[in-house]
């Protein structure tokens, strides 16, 4: 359900865990598998950038990757990017989103989710902020609270993340840091 720009910034405000699909989101939805079997992911620098520095710089928000299937690209860039929680190969992301919220003793609308597909239905419907690509399939699109204007891969989550920072007034502490 799409919610009034100062609706959405009162929810962007509660949240305390971005959690996300990764093929689509963080990708375009390309899944490229070697012979070998090792999958290639191709990744957006603005959505890597913003990540890294949420994850090194807002300690107060955590990010977690929740995916169907299992890549060793997605556990490396989720440990070069000091992603908090990586979770591969979820049959049911609800479960893995509960868990981690759980464990972090928030609330279900403290939790943003970010997906693009049939498969995500679930959570969206659960969190406080809910969003997907501009190429996320019609049936998301319907559900969620924002629909960012860029596709996944491109963008997309960098511009979700400066809309959930900025709400919180800690975008600016993120930018100073490459003024001084």
């Amino acid at each position: 359900m799409r919610l009034s720009p100062n609706s959405l910034l009162k929810r962007a405000r509660e949240i305390r865990l971005l959690a996300m699909d990764v093929d689509g989101v963080l990708t375009g939805g390309e899944v490229v598998v070697l012979e070998s079997g090792e999958e290639i992911k191709f990744w957006n620098a603005k959505d890597r950038l913003g990540l890294a520095l949420a994850c090194e710089k807002i300690p107060s928000l955590k990010i977690a990757w929740i995916t169907g299937r299992s890549s060793s690209a997605v556990a490396r860039a989720g440990k070069d990017l000091g992603i908090h929680f990586v979770v591969q190969h979820c049959s049911d992301k609800r479960i893995a989103l509960q868990k981690i919220i759980r464990a972090q003793k928030i609330s279900l609308r403290q939790a943003a989710f970010i997906g693009d597909d049939l498969i995500d239905l679930p959570v969206l419907k659960d969190v406080g902020f809910s969003a997907c690509p501009a190429d996320a399939v019609a049936d998301v699109k319907k559900r969620v609270n924002y629909v960012s204007p860029f596709p996944g891969g491109k963008g997309m989550v960098r511009d979700i993340l400066e809309l959930i920072l900025k709400a919180q007034n800690k975008w600016h502490s993120v930018v100073r840091s490459f003024y001084l």
